[in-house]
């Protein structure tokens, strides 16, 4: 779908999104004053949301994808994911404890990691491509956040506030990907103890190395490539969980080991 927003539309809506951030304040979806936005019109503004982050100092660290998972592609009516940029402020190491209100509408995810030994590239990559330059998994969790009120948002939508990114925290333990196949890993969710979700590698796209490689080659027309120590984070495994003041979650998986993140109830 070719872009209707024109350039400095699409700039202010980016400027909307920054309020909100700013704020906390969410705003209504934009495709609820135009229906016909697409994926192309999301990502125009996304540039413009990146490049303002990145003047008042932030640093991309990785990218995320979202909407790797069949259901979430029929939901919103897709056939392919989306992402977005994880910015190194966002970044956090285990058994960190995040304020509940710094975020908007958090809801939480178990994901594979992947961290980049060497760059990597598109438009050829494929899935043993980016197996070769990766220096290993880890065990994360993302918070996904929307500054959409009431999470109400289609692809247009989520694509411009960033694939719904909010922050992740990921595991010191980096697992190569020698001698074990990482559709076939295991993960069980817990909220303070009780089990809420589980999953397994394959739920990304069937495989987080083509989550990988997906974004490499989407990123090629773009002139952007994946440099080195790059995290991907690839996709839940399972439906977003939502969190509430005081929540301690872990994720433990197969071979990658556990990950914890608890929600403070305030900052």
């Amino acid at each position: 779908m070719s872009q209707i927003l024109s350039d400095a539309q699409a700039r202010a809506h980016a400027d909307r999104l920054l309020q909100a951030r700013d704020t906390g304040v969410p705003i209504p979806p934009f495709t609820d004053e135009n229906p016909e936005l697409g994926v192309a019109d999301g990502y125009a503004i996304q540039t413009h949301l990146v490049r303002s982050l990145l003047d008042r100092g932030e640093r991309v660290a990785g990218y995320k994808l979202g909407l790797t998972s069949r259901p979430m592609q029929e939901l919103l009516g897709v056939d392919s994911p989306d992402f977005g940029p994880v910015f190194a402020s966002g970044v956090h190491r285990d058994g960190v404890q995040l304020p509940v209100d710094a975020f908007i509408a958090p809801r939480i995810e178990g994901e594979i990691a992947v961290v980049l030994e060497r760059d990597l590239s598109g438009p050829d990559c494929t899935a043993i491509d980016a197996r070769r330059a990766t220096a290993g998994l880890v065990a994360a969790l993302e918070i996904v956040d929307s500054r959409i009120i009431d999470w109400r948002i289609k692809l247009a939508d989520t694509v411009a506030d960033l694939a719904s990114s909010g922050a992740i925290a990921v595991s010191s333990n980096v697992v190569p990907v020698d001698g074990f196949d990482p559709r076939l890993i295991g993960m069980v969710l817990t909220r303070n103890g009780e089990v809420v979700a589980t999953g397994a590698g394959a739920a990304a796209l069937g495989d987080p190395m083509t989550d990988v490689a997906w974004l490499a080659n989407t990123l090629a027309p773009m002139g952007v490539s994946l440099p080195a120590g790059s995290i991907i984070m690839t996709g839940a495994l399972h439906a977003m969980v939502p969190v509430a003041p005081g929540d301690v979650f872990r994720a433990d998986f197969d071979r990658l080991g556990p990950i914890t993140i608890t929600m403070a109830k305030e900052q």
